[in-house]
């Protein structure tokens, strides 16, 4: 086309179209693009993992937890009386019944399912059969379903349908007749009931084929001999056409009964649905459930037993306390995430300012600039996004699956709106810095922690049942964002300090590093406040869950000694007694700081109290290792000298430690301690002491005498059926002293039991029963193996680990977006003589203060976090033990974990310092300035 002036315009072809904005964009800037997605799914991949992560170690630490409770704690049991002409045959259509209808609430086993009749014991009075004590061996009777396919006949046969007139024929344990002295054909007298004299023949023996299968667990002895109190208890089977001859066993005070056991299925149980569990096995037990399986199973005294709603009630309860822990790791990673994205949009939106500005000026409305940068951002963050959600559903399997979407999807939109929210900014009118804006922003969030922390110290820990407490979540993370915010405010003003001191120093180097930290590269006197939030949120996060995992060793530890009573104890069962050069050879083991013998009798009685007579609880130990003992545990600490009594006749009373129970009843003159055998000890109250040692689970009131003048006056308190410890006592060392001098020589029931286990193919050398060695760190280890501790432990750190990476790209990306800017200066200074190494300390001088004041400021953060939060939380289910101590501050465990992330963060600017200074230093001398 040409116009009248001659001029040719040229006219745009037909069909052509202008470039693609995404697909430009990406193209002139790939290495931005891949950095952004690649930033994109590591936050988003996080954001979904952490729920899935909580979810699986909450859903293990539950298993493993009702696994550990056994069948005995989490099963289901029916049971009903047993009628006259029952046979076995009809249990079975009940034990279906029972099955289908409370398998559609409960998650059932089909491992460990049992069902069958069984009656009280009866003893069993032949001669030459093995004792304990005089008690004779007691004999269970029981049908149990399928035995066969758990047992192998090794001896016999099974027995078959009572013969009236004859002795009912059962089966027996191989392991248990031998160790009670049976054989086949042996016919047992029972005793008597109502009918006559009861008998019971054995007619074959039998081998469990894996004693730990579930299906013996809580019944009575089948597969062995146990020691029950005084007497040998054991089971044995009878036939089930017939089960008429378990009702001739029983009489009036021995009811037979048909059960029905039904094990919880461990593998299927939630930690989401705790409560649903708890409500539909209550519903069973009490509930509508058991008038609905009375009606279907037609039988009338049906009753259905079980203590896993208890045992739920425990397990939520341990689930909601360890919660917080759980959740402040990943909701630390969220806040320090959080700032990336927003700190990396804002360098995006730095270095375009230049073309936005443009494109606005050329006529570009917002609203279309801004779907383009959501286009441009789409086509680098939602295929990451989506690529980071799969791999963590995929890696991390778990059926909840809504709160990682849920997380992934916020995540993702964070990293695609953070840009285009921060472009539009720089469209807006500008304003001063340091406006009252900001002020009014920075008041309102200290306002806001103040707020959070008062109504968290005002109301404590949230009641169970209600879940994770998110304002107790939230709070060290306000904390954290107002540190910041006063940080941000104070920082600049001490590096400017430093820096008006270093200008009166000789270098330069140090004044103008200091001078350049104190501004941004606008050179306001204000730096970015993200990176510094960055560091501070992540040391506050890590110093914080440090110091409670701290102060959880240390209550364990003190934990387990109180459960212990020192930190090693022996205690026998009622009748033996320790070798006398035992306390002896035990105090002198390595390690061991204190340890004495003590005497412990639950018989005695108290004479001449304000109100008669009272049962106690006695103990008769040396008074200086016993006070240090109980010094060392935290439990009755007393002075062993007010114990100090001088030798005298029975009538010379004997100075004695009371329990604070007892003091407000003892009178002012000598009480009598009057003991099992009849004889009698005056005492006079010397002091008293809210618990003892020796006696630590034991409620009933108590008395502890000194042992010298207590066995002068009665030798028979000179004896020792206990020992407790204190210091660095090695559990094997320990152990091998008891088996070899504190159970060799000993006599009667220990003797007993030995030669019953040698007999029965068991160890003889293992330690009798009722002998139990216990050392505080098997008891703080095995507290510490506890699944719900070790899930939560490995999610804080790993959140922990995930914190601190995000702090150090925050740090690095501020210096990145410098770097230009930094490398112009430096070249400059180069050609005033600046040498190398001396760009590289400036380098460090200008990034570093920002590092070490959010390090620092994080640490106090994080201590004023434990001092202010600390009440709130609960420690009791992390330490695997009920405990009553609160969080306290700790210096050490803020300090460790503080100086590592700093570590890690400085490195990583000096490395920073070293790659990039020096080859822009290069760049800049040979091109020159190009801004």
């Amino acid at each position: 086309m040409t116009t009248q002036a001659g001029t040719t315009v040229p006219r745009p072809r037909a069909g052509r179209r202008p470039a693609p904005w995404v697909r430009t964009r990406l193209r002139s800037a790939p290495l931005a693009a891949l950095l952004m997605a690649a930033l994109a799914f590591g936050t988003v991949l996080l954001a979904a993992a952490f729920p899935r992560a909580v979810d699986r170690g909450a859903d293990g630490a539950l298993r493993q937890f009702l696994r550990d409770r056994g069948i005995a704690d989490t099963k289901v049991q029916a049971a009903s009386g047993l009628h006259g002409g029952e046979s076995a045959a009809e249990l079975d259509p009940v034990m279906r019944k029972l099955a289908d209808r409370i398998g559609r609430d409960v998650p059932l086993a089909s491992s460990g399912r049992v069902y069958g009749s069984t009656v009280r014991g009866r003893e069993m009075k032949n001669p030459g059969l093995a004792h304990l004590s005089e008690a004779n061996p007691q004999l269970d009777l029981m049908y149990l379903h399928g035995i066969t396919d758990h047992a192998t006949l090794t001896d016999g046969a099974w027995p078959g349908p009572p013969v009236a007139g004859h002795p009912l024929p059962i089966a027996l344990s191989t392991a248990g007749a031998g160790t009670i002295g049976i054989k086949v054909g042996d016919v047992l007298d029972n005793g008597e009931n109502l009918n006559g004299p009861v008998r019971t023949q054995v007619v074959g023996l039998y081998r469990a084929d894996d004693e730990d299968d579930p299906y013996w667990d809580g019944l009575a002895c089948p597969t062995r001999a146990c020691a029950t109190g005084a007497a040998w208890q054991t089971g044995g089977i009878v036939d089930g056409s017939d089960l008429d001859g378990l009702l001739a066993w029983g009489s009036n005070d021995k009811e037979a009964r048909n059960f029905w056991r039904l094990p919880l299925d461990t593998g299927g149980v939630r930690a989401d649905r705790i409560g649903e569990l708890r409500t539909a096995v209550s519903a069973y037990v009490t509930g509508r459930g058991a008038g609905e399986l009375v009606t279907e199973t037609g039988r009338g005294d049906l009753r259905i037993a079980s203590f896993l709603p208890d045992v739920l009630t425990r397990a939520q309860a341990r689930y909601e306390a360890a919660a917080p822990l759980a959740a402040i790791g990943p909701a630390g990673v969220a806040g320090v995430a959080t700032v990336v994205l927003c700190l990396s949009a804002a360098l995006m939106a730095d270095r375009r300012a230049a073309e936005l500005r443009l494109l606005r000026a050329r006529g570009g409305s917002r609203g279309g600039v801004l779907l383009r940068l959501l286009g441009e951002g789409a086509a680098t963050v939602l295929p990451a996004a989506v690529l980071a959600t799969t791999l963590a559903l995929v890696l991390l399997p778990t059926p909840r699956w809504g709160t990682a979407v849920l997380a992934a999807t916020v995540t993702s939109l964070l990293a695609l709106l953070a840009f285009p929210a921060r472009a539009a900014l720089l469209w807006s009118r500008p304003k001063a810095p340091g406006g009252w804006r900001r002020v009014v922003g920075e008041l309102f969030a200290l306002v806001l922690t103040a707020g959070a922390v008062a109504e968290v110290r005002r109301r404590g820990v949230a009641p169970v049942g209600t879940g994770v407490d998110p304002l107790l979540i939230a709070a060290p993370l306000l904390l954290a964002l107002s540190g910041g915010v006063l940080l941000a405010r104070i920082q600049p003003v001490v590096v400017g300090w430093l820096a008006g001191a270093a200008a009166r120093g000789r270098s330069l180097i140090g004044f103008l590093g200091l001078a350049r930290a104190a501004r941004d590269s606008s050179g306001r006197r204000r730096p970015s406040v993200l990176p510094l939030l960055a560091v501070l949120i992540a040391v506050t996060t890590a110093g914080f869950g440090a110091t409670v995992l701290s102060d959880v060793d240390g209550v364990r530890t003190h934990a387990a000694r109180l459960a212990v009573g020192g930190d090693a104890s022996l205690t026998l069962p009622v009748g033996p007694t320790l070798p006398e050069d035992f306390p002896r050879v035990a105090a002198a083991l390595p390690g061991v700081r204190a340890g004495t013998g003590v005497w412990t009798d639950s018989q005695a009685f108290l004479i001449g109290t304000r109100e008669g007579s009272a049962q106690v609880n006695l103990v008769v130990a040396e008074p200086t290792a016993y006070a240090e003992i109980a010094r060392t545990i935290g439990a009755g600490t007393f002075d062993p000298a007010v114990l100090a009594g001088t030798p005298g006749g029975t009538d010379t009373p004997v100075p004695a430690l009371f329990s604070s129970a007892l003091v407000p009843k003892v009178s002012d003159g000598p009480v009598r301690l009057r003991l099992p055998s009849g004889s009698e000890l005056l005492l006079n109250e010397a002091a008293g002491v809210d618990a003892t040692p020796a006696l630590l689970d034991s409620f009933k009131p108590f008395v502890v005498v000194p042992v010298g003048p207590a066995a002068a006056r009665l030798p028979e308190l000179g004896r020792v059926n206990a020992w407790f410890g204190v210091g660095d006592i090695d559990d094997g060392q320990f152990t091998a002293l008891v088996r070899d001098k504190g159970v060799t020589g000993a006599t009667g029931l220990v003797k007993v039991i030995r030669e019953a286990a040698e007999a029965a193919g068991h160890d003889p050398h293992a330690l009798p029963g009722g002998y139990t060695v216990r050392t505080s760190a098997e008891v703080a280890a095995r507290l510490a193996a506890d699944p719900l501790q070790r899930s939560a432990q490995r999610l804080f750190w790993a959140a922990v680990a995930a914190a601190a990476g995000f702090a150090l790209l925050a740090v690095l990306l501020t210096l990145f977006r410098a770097a230009p800017e930094r490398g112009a200066m430096l070249a400059r200074l180069r050609t005033l003589g600046l040498r190398p190494r001396q760009g590289l300390a400036l380098i460090l001088a200008e990034a570093l203060p920002q590092t070490l004041a959010a390090a620092l400021g994080g640490a106090l953060v994080a201590l004023a976090a434990v001092g202010l939060l600390g009440p709130a939380f609960d420690l009791s289910a992390l330490v695997g033990a009920p405990v009553g101590e609160k969080l306290t501050p700790a210096l050490l465990p803020v300090l460790l974990p503080t100086a590592g992330l700093t570590l890690m963060v400085c490195a990583g600017v000096v490395a920073e310092t070293f790659v990039s200074g020096r080859r822009q230093l290069a760049a800049e001398l040979r091109a020159g300035d190009q801004r």
